[in-house]
């Protein structure tokens, strides 16, 4: 601020008596000058009374007194916290399943908005950052406000698709195409209004939709999009539409940035596609090509670059066992980081690894894996001892066919033979001796759930169970979940007397069962796993690609379908 200043005459400089004051900027003028009372100010000496003051004296601001203990606004304890932590209790009332029907959503954090204006940033942040789209509706009235208010648009960081159901609104296709509120068109510019998104999961119901330009601005024009999820896409026009886009190899960059992909029982997508996808995924870590035409030179071109630890390969028709089994031993994106393994097949329509094949797989598979799944593979005794091993690490195993009861349960328990060396290399040891000695060798397990879907009615039954095996008693835990076929589970659920009697009960979700233990070491544990993204149940065929609670069709993919 310019206090005031003198400036003295021009033709005599070193005057004091000529020349004249110029105001300082909070100078009010001579009527606002307060002397004695009196605001009537007309006179150069009454500067002389107020000491040649020229700025007004602020008069202070009493403190807002509080009623009753509240606190002013602004003041509040929750609005003085830090923007992370304030963001992450708001992110606690995010749901990730959402109501069902035409219920209201978010009604905690819509309250939130009207609470205070720091409430009402922060909670915008939390709305918008995962937008889930249970039907079209809730898709238009967003598209509205993002369209209104662009900036929303720069918030959202995921569109989630898993939980859409067209029934909700229409009860034909025709309806919902008459509507208009989910197309091609409104889609595309849904992406054009959220530039910086990182994940999009999309799902079979919205396959029309996903024409080429949307195909097109997603793996192509979001600089930020990390994971991709087409679970079950498999229409005609999704097919063509990805076909399109692939024919013109000039328009795909050398790198794309997508981390996690999942094209999940795209039954109908060519080769080609996965040819031209694979080499370009230089970051993977998430990969899910279950049901798909990918071959052994399209996986073996992924880049030694990526870095894998949930592979899926269930159901691929179109690999070779030799070619997969040099790719999990040799290839760098597997080698030293694989927590998920999924080789599973339906051994009634197709076999990838037979006896000789496991004798090969199996030593080799990392020591990082947590669940591995060799459904529909043809397996002996001899390969039980090859599993011990990775007993000790894996907390999900499905075993394959040809199995019989008393081999699985040597995974869980000690098994002393006659003849067994001893620690000082004794092979003279017999009964008890070699008992103890197995004893004092065996490392605990580490298996929470055991899939044994196939060992069907002529290789496992409820009398074997309960009665000659130790599968269910408490001396196999910490194992908590197991999983048997239709036929099986029929007569072990009429056994409610020994269930009981073990601690256990029966779950199923469609066309799966399980038994599941009450109580013991499993009993604080839901079932949450880092390397599950969110999941709690036991036994996933579809891996996740983003970190959220498991529900709508992914749900029924990763918990409902034998494979």
């Amino acid at each position: 601020m310019i206090e005031a200043q003198y400036f003295p005459p021009v033709t005599q400089p070193g005057s004091r008596l000529h020349g004249n004051w110029f105001p300082a900027n909070g100078f009010k003028g001579w009527k606002q000058i307060n002397v004695k009372g009196k605001l009537a100010s007309k006179s150069f000496g009454d500067l002389q009374v107020l000491n040649v003051a020229w700025h007004a004296t602020p008069t202070p601001q009493p403190t807002p007194k509080r009623r009753n203990g509240a606190r002013s606004p602004g003041d509040a304890p929750i609005e003085r916290l830090p923007v992370e932590l304030l963001t992450a209790i708001i992110n606690l009332l995010v749901l990730d399943i959402p109501p069902n029907g035409l219920e209201r959503r978010n009604i905690d954090l819509m309250s939130l908005l009207l609470t205070s204006k720091t409430l009402h940033t922060a909670t915008l942040s939390s709305l918008y950052n995962r937008i889930t789209i249970p039907h079209s509706r809730i898709f238009q009235k967003f598209l509205s406000h993002v369209n209104s208010h662009p900036s929303l648009g720069t918030i959202v960081r995921r569109i989630d698709f898993s939980h859409f159901n067209p029934s909700t609104l229409f009860s034909t296709a025709s309806e919902r195409s008459q509507a208009r509120n989910l197309t091609s068109e409104t889609l595309r510019q849904c992406l054009e209004l959220t530039p910086l998104l990182q994940e999009f999961l999309a799902q079979e119901y919205i396959d029309d939709d996903l024409d080429a330009a949307v195909l097109r601005k997603l793996f192509f024009g979001l600089d930020r999009l990390q994971a991709l999820d087409f679970c079950g896409c498999s229409s005609a026009l999704f097919k063509t539409a990805f076909a399109e886009v692939v024919s013109n190899k000039d328009d795909w960059p050398v790198a794309l940035t997508v981390k996690r992909l999942s094209l999940h029982k795209c039954m109908t997508l060519p080769a080609t596609v996965l040819d031209t996808l694979m080499p370009r995924l230089t970051r993977l870590t998430h990969l899910d090509v279950a049901g798909t035409r990918i071959t052994d030179d399209a996986l073996w071109s992924i880049p030694a670059t990526a870095r894998i630890t949930h592979l899926n390969l269930a159901k691929c028709k179109l690999l070779s066992a030799p070619r997969v089994i040099e790719f999990i031993r040799s290839h760098p994106a597997v080698a030293e980081s694989l927590e998920f393994l999924s080789l599973a097949t339906d051994a009634r329509s197709h076999e990838l690894f037979d006896e000789q094949h496991l004798n090969e797989l199996i030593p080799i598979l990392p020591k990082t894996l947590k669940s591995l799944s060799l459904k529909g593979s043809k397996m002996n005794a001899s390969h039980i001892d090859l599993l011990l091993p990775l007993t000790k690490h894996l907390e999900e195993l499905a075993l394959g066919r040809s199995l019989k009861l008393r081999d699985v349960q040597r995974l869980f328990i000690p098994q002393a033979r006659p003849g067994t060396p001893g620690s000082d290399g004794d092979v003279d040891m017999t009964g008890e001796d070699a008992e103890i000695a197995a004893q004092l060798a065996w490392v605990p397990h580490t298996v929470r759930y055991l899939d044994l879907s196939d060992m069907w009615g002529g290789e496992l039954d409820a009398s074997t169970l309960f009665n000659d095996s130790v599968l269910l008693q408490s001396v196999t835990e910490p194992l908590g979940v197991v999983e048997f076929s239709a036929d099986v589970f029929k007569k072990v659920r009429k056994s409610t007397g020994a269930l009981a009697r073990y601690r256990w009960r029966v779950s199923e979700i469609h066309v799966r069962s399980w038994l599941v233990r009450e109580g013991g070491d499993n009993e604080d544990d839901n079932g949450a796993r880092h390397w599950k993204m969110g999941a709690r149940y036991w036994g996933m065929r579809k891996v996740p690609v983003a970190k959220a609670e498991v529900g709508g069709m992914y749900g029924s993919y990763m918990f409902g379908r034998t494979i």
